[in-house]
């Protein structure tokens, strides 16, 4: 089996409703005054803020001393970036976020209950017609390409008509069902997903719809990031965590190109 989910990792977290780390009571629903201040690189609890991410930063700048950031990689994002310039002016680096145009931007997810009317399935247009002789292939094989291609495009209309009551879905919940997949290929079996370390099934939780892609903008990165369906699998008795993280399962399926 090879490895189509190398390149992405999920983690699971189980906070308590009542934690110390987030407020008991939801954000408020009206957008925060704009006050023209930037986002600092500084807890209350005096804690350094990598510049690039975020995240706690204890690595500084050798060089400045005054620069954090959570790790080498993104030390030499940062430097690439301007920090290279800043630093060699004493007392020029200030605390605030740089704009790096490396995070993902931020959206709210809003969560709703789909709906169970299935969309009108439009009429299939006609078939266009193949211009050009099909040569010597023998019929057991156009006989057999007819049907992978038959399949695939049910699936793939199955998939489109699934998401056509919200096209701009990027997550579909539902915890012990079963995800919708976008192809007939490279679809996971149970031997391929492997049980939690507790010793527990992992059951399908959720999945990260393709049109997570348009609001990501990922490309301008340039780096290239592609899915089809990313599913996701979570131990099925939840097991406790305490309020650390443990990697769960991840099955990336692509968009499959038929012959």
């Amino acid at each position: 089996m090879q490895c189509f989910f190398s390149f992405f990792l999920v983690f699971r977290n189980q906070l308590p409703r009542k934690n110390d780390f987030y407020s008991h009571e939801p954000p408020s629903e009206d957008p925060p005054p704009e006050t023209g201040a930037s986002v600092r690189l500084q807890l209350q609890s005096g804690a350094q803020l990598c510049r690039v991410c975020g995240c706690l930063g204890p690595k500084t700048c050798s060089r400045c001393r005054q620069a954090h950031y959570c790790s080498k990689d993104h030390q030499a994002v940062d430097w690439r970036c301007g920090h290279k310039q800043a630093c060699r002016q004493a007392g020029n680096v200030d605390n605030t976020v740089p704009d790096h145009n490396f995070l993902f931007p931020e959206f709210e997810i809003v969560i709703e209950t789909e709906d169970e009317t299935t969309p009108e399935v439009s009429e299939k247009e006609d078939e266009p017609e193949i211009i050009g002789s099909m040569g010597e292939a023998p019929a057991e094989e156009l006989e057999s390409m007819a049907k992978h291609e038959s399949r695939e495009d049910k699936i793939f209309q199955e998939f489109k008509n699934k998401i056509a009551l919200e096209p701009e879905q990027i997550l579909r919940y539902g915890r012990g069902l079963a995800p919708i997949w976008i192809s007939g290929e490279n679809v996971p079996q149970e031997e391929d997903i492997p049980d939690c370390p507790c010793g527990a099934k992992r059951i399908f939780e959720f999945q990260v719809m393709p049109q997570l892609l348009n609001y990501l903008k990922a490309d301008r990165l340039g780096k290239s990031v592609d899915w089809g369906v990313l599913a996701v699998y979570t131990c099925a008795e939840s097991c406790s965590l305490g309020t650390g993280y443990t990697e769960e399962f991840v099955w990336k399926q692509d968009v499959t190109d038929t012959p």
